[in-house]
């Protein structure tokens, strides 16, 4: 429990014995915890970077990877890597400048506007990150249909069976299975962790809210 949650349950208990809190004070309090939230914010995306940029890594040399290099394709998945992390690049200064906002603000109402652009800010990095998974899950499978010569006999004779549209179907249903569960624990993740965070900047929010009353 953070310091003005302690102050207010002493304040229900025994309003006479404890001091009541200036609005400075009560700002200092508020600005800090923001602070400290938009700094745990920008540490965690850069963890999240260094993992996967660790997980490229370990598995530059996995079969599946290797595929791709037969497919003469590797120049379009090494484009997709790039342009991953100059998402997470991007965000993460966005994140860093944030925390540096925050951090030197001295009005309630300006404080106010740092957190909802935050709150903004992370939403949008969830919303980039699950859009870019996405586009890139199909981009391979595109790639796979096209240049994968087991995959082009399969459609080949499908199209020859007169069940090329079953194939497509069914290829596509499992498709969007798997990436319901890879969005789905993503969500999960950044629910317990950025969503956390944002809930308590969000109490923050609501606290400065009442001052300006």
């Amino acid at each position: 429990m953070d310091e003005l949650e302690i102050l207010k349950k002493d304040w229900q208990k025994d309003d006479a014995n404890y001091p009541k809190l200036t609005f400075e004070e009560i700002y200092k309090m508020l600005l800090k915890k923001s602070s400290s939230i938009v700094k745990w914010i920008f540490i965690i995306s850069i963890l999240e970077f260094i993992f996967w940029a660790l997980i490229s890594y370990v598995l530059k040399d996995a079969d599946y990877n290797k595929k791709f290099q037969e497919y003469q394709a590797e120049n379009i998945m090494f484009s997709i890597m790039v342009f991953g992390y100059l998402i997470i690049i991007y965000f993460l200064v966005r994140f860093f400048m944030n925390y540096r906002t925050i951090s030197v603000t001295d009005n309630a109402k300006i404080l106010m506007e740092n957190i909802l652009k935050t709150r903004r800010t992370v939403k949008q990095y969830v919303a980039v990150n699950l859009g870019f998974i996405i586009i890139s899950a199909f981009v391979v499978l595109g790639i796979q249909f096209n240049r994968d010569q087991q995959m082009v006999s399969i459609i080949d004779n499908a199209a020859a069976n007169g069940e090329l549209l079953k194939f497509y179907s069914i290829t596509i249903i499992v498709t969007l299975v798997v990436l319901g569960l890879t969005v789905g624990v993503l969500l999960l993740f950044y629910y317990l962790i950025y969503g956390i965070l944002l809930k308590r900047l969000n109490n923050n929010y609501k606290e400065l809210k009442k001052l300006e009353v």
